[in-house]
């Protein structure tokens, strides 16, 4: 029987399309903004093998020690610089270390930023390239010095990057996301390096004095 009411339009229902899916194995919006999947992922050796900026970010595996990566990441940029320095268009009074911290700067501002996003984390504790850089410019400014010279470097420098007194801590607040689910950006690639920077500044500024003070005494 046919009805008296014109039928009803019919409405084509079309599923949303699914997201698209990160290489490196999340969604692709996933170091975007909100919506996104905000759960941190662990750093592992497989993680760093899919992308070469996690090899740089974890400092070629240091990063994944899984106690004080940031003290074996330091450890690692002091060894490769003790490596480095003796090649001799490198060494002090040739600028090879201010050329290699700039590279070493702008690289890893990328490769931070990739991973972070990787791992879903603003400043992930496994990412120890901010302690290589900011190590290898302390080393480069303090040289030459004597062996003692360099661990006492080495120890203000921790000291700086892991209780971050003022202004190391307001540093390391500066440029992080506000809420959880908010973008990873370049603001936070940069951040990451920033407030280790400043710890070497203040790493330096300790050291300076304390030349001062002993240059007064003896």
């Amino acid at each position: 029987m046919n009805s008296p009411f014109p039928a009803a339009p019919r409405v084509e229902r079309r599923a949303a399309p699914e997201p698209a899916r990160d290489p490196l194995g999340g969604s692709a919006d996933a170091p975007g903004g909100r919506g996104a999947d905000i759960h941190p992922r662990r750093a592992t050796a497989a993680l760093m093998r899919r992308h070469p900026a996690h090899w740089i970010a974890l400092g070629f595996g240091a990063g994944l020690s899984p106690k004080a990566p940031g003290t074996v990441g330091t450890l690692w940029a002091w060894l490769v610089f003790i490596v480095v320095d003796r090649v001799p268009v490198v060494g002090p009074g040739d600028g090879g270390w201010a050329v290699i911290v700039a590279l070493a700067f702008g690289i890893g501002w990328w490769a931070c930023t990739r991973t972070a996003q990787s791992l879903r984390t603003a400043d992930p504790g496994a990412v120890v390239w901010d302690e290589v850089v900011a190590f290898w410019l302390v080393l480069w400014l303090v040289t030459p010095t004597s062996v003692l010279g360099q661990c006492i470097a080495f120890g203000l420098f921790r000291f700086f990057d892991a209780v971050k007194p003022p202004p190391v801590g307001w540093a390391d607040r500066l440029f992080k996301p506000r809420r959880a689910g908010d973008r990873i950006g370049p603001a936070a690639g940069f951040g990451i390096l920033f407030d280790d920077l400043v710890a070497a500044g203040c790493t330096l500024l300790v050291v300076a004095l304390g030349r001062q003070v002993g240059a007064l005494l003896w």
